[in-house]
């Protein structure tokens, strides 16, 4: 079953077209890899699809459903959660405060509670930070807390963007592992990152974008062993 499909996308800012023509799937339960050049257009295709850029042409589909003309939180409440780069989160409330942000479309208070020590589970130090000020965290604790508060939305599939970022080498380990654990938990993941080393090796499949189109798409084993990706991406 596909999750997510992308069909001959094309979104922008002002005149600019950055997006032209992309298609792309997510099926049931993968993690995908998203991988390019800066200004290849992958933080633009995950705004396009999360409802924070307009479709200009072509459709975006979840579960075979168009989501074209929905708002962010209509798009959340179809199961679609986002992750952006640079965390987002809210510096000046405290660590369950931002989580509980993150189940604002849901009324059922009950199972929210579970939801949290599921997030305490998956996410220790948070759970010893919970309530303390969001911006008080480090820069990973920050990453834990914003993928955490976009798991609390209960999604099918989790964007992610550039959650290495800045981030040390032990912490970025700490955060593929946990993305692995989620995916195994059920969850499709649609994951643009810098360190593509690192994305191929947990994802199913990749997609390759250049200048707003799709360059290569293959399993992220062949992607991986591919000449002109191992050049631009893996370092020769």
């Amino acid at each position: 079953m596909t999750t997510l499909r992308l069909e001959r996308l094309e979104a922008g800012y002002g005149p600019t077209t950055c997006l032209k023509g992309i298609s792309l799937e997510v099926r049931a339960g993968e993690i995908v890899a998203l991988l390019g050049a800066n200004g290849a257009g992958k933080t633009t295709t995950l705004m396009t699809i999360s409802g924070l850029i307009e479709t200009r042409a072509g459709a975006v589909l979840c579960d075979g459903t168009s989501l074209k003309g929905l708002a962010p939180a209509q798009i959340v409440a179809r199961g679609i959660s986002h992750v952006p780069e640079g965390r987002r989160i809210l510096p000046q409330l405290s660590v369950i405060e931002n989580l509980e942000l993150g189940a604002f479309l849901r009324r059922d208070r009950s199972v929210m509670r579970e939801d949290l020590e599921r997030m305490f589970s998956l996410f220790p130090i948070l759970k010893t930070r919970s309530r303390q000020l969001a911006g008080t965290l480090s820069g990973g604790e920050q990453q834990m807390l914003a993928m955490a508060r976009g798991l609390m939305a209960r999604p099918k599939l989790l964007l992610l963007d550039e959650p290495s970022l800045g981030l040390a080498p032990k912490l970025v380990v700490t955060i593929f592992e946990i993305i692995q654990r989620i995916n195994r938990e059920g969850i499709a993941v649609l994951l643009v990152e810098q360190n593509a080393y690192l994305a191929l090796q947990i994802a199913h499949r990749g997609y390759v974008l250049e200048t707003g189109r799709i360059a290569l798409t293959d399993t992220a084993a062949s992607l991986a062993k591919n000449p002109l990706v191992k050049a631009a991406y893996l370092g020769g």
